[in-house]
């Protein structure tokens, strides 16, 4: 088997005590490997443990031929062509739930970051240009009372609007399917897009990233968000127009935004990274100790089952299953 990036030790150490695995390769170099490499290294293993940075297409597989699993080190699996397993009978697995928590914590952290100026005003103390407190000095945006538009009601995005609970916040949400539970345990009101975009403070993205939400915020949604609101993804980069974003924090039309995750990762589109109304993060919410190791544990554990014939824990395409593992 082949493991495209050194993940915590904790899911190594499975794959490399598990009795039956004969030959175990990693790739132990800090970095994406290129397409070539990729190509070369997945010949021959009939299980591949990849990570978000690997496209894994048609090509890939093909390049794998007799593989029996992709075993993807992410909750999202938008790297991974599903269709083209399927077909393959390549079964696909992802990690979901452990990161619930470290995400949600992080799309916080952005929200409070970005309203509050945090990140201006330690660049502003450490160049030692602070003199004195000044009644005007870093004004932002207030939390506590306002409303937060959560869109994508899923683990995550649920998760987010909980901790929203002691902010006394009003909560709206936008998603396909209604969350019962969500609604009960925040007050959250199921509404359309546009309605929470007009009436959100804050704008917090969960949703999957797929041919319907690519670019789901757009120039037109900005223009419908308050000139006071701020927006937050930590989802995936192209459900956001990029440079329509750029635009709006440059012009003011929205407040500011805090990004974890990029259309173009890891480019930023021309402009962003000059804007102080925007806190980017390197794609980390999900980077806590805990997190990480139970990630890779996880995708260790579907990875193995897969091999020894056994339905993965986590398995994201169960047609292949029913097809028979190739």
């Amino acid at each position: 088997m082949f493991v495209t990036r050194e993940v915590p030790k904790g899911g190594l150490d499975i794959l490399r005590t598990a009795p039956d695995i004969e030959r175990l390769d990693i790739n132990l170099e800090d970095r994406v490997l290129s397409r070539q490499e990729l190509l070369a290294r997945v010949k021959g293993r009939d299980g591949v443990l990849s990570l978000l940075t690997d496209k894994i297409d048609a090509e890939v597989m093909d390049a794998a031929r007799g593989c029996k699993v992709f075993a993807n080190f992410a909750v999202g699996f938008d790297n991974i062509d599903i269709r083209a397993a399927t077909e393959r009978g390549i079964l696909v697995t992802n990690t979901p739930g452990v990161l619930t928590d470290a995400t949600a914590d992080l799309a916080w952290a952005l929200l409070f970051a970005v309203a509050r100026r945090i990140v201006e005003a330690d660049r502003f103390t450490r160049e030692g240009k602070f003199k004195g407190w000044g009644p005007m000095m870093f004004l932002g945006g207030d939390v506590t009372g306002r409303t937060l538009g959560i869109v994508g009601a899923g683990r995550i995005g649920a998760a987010v609007a909980r901790r929203s609970v002691g902010f006394k916040m009003t909560v709206l949400y936008h998603d396909p399917r209604p969350n019962p539970d969500m609604e009960r345990e925040t007050g959250a009101r199921r509404v359309d897009l546009d309605t929470l975009l007009r009436e959100s403070d804050f704008v917090s993205i969960h949703t999957l990233l797929n041919e319907e939400t690519r670019h789901l915020i757009g120039k037109r949604e900005l223009e419908l968000m308050k000139p006071t609101a701020y927006l937050i993804n930590t989802s995936r980069g192209p459900v956001i127009d990029e440079n329509a974003l750029v635009e709006a924090l440059r012009t003011k039309r929205i407040a500011g935004a805090g990004l974890d995750v990029y259309e173009e990762e890891p480019k930023l589109a021309p402009g962003l990274a000059e804007l102080d109304n925007a806190v980017l993060l390197p794609h980390i919410a999900s980077a806590t100790f805990w997190t990480r190791t139970r990630m890779a544990e996880m995708a260790a554990t579907n990875l193995l089952a897969a091999l020894r014939g056994q339905r993965p824990p986590n398995l994201v395409n169960p047609e292949a299953w029913k097809a028979g593992p190739a």
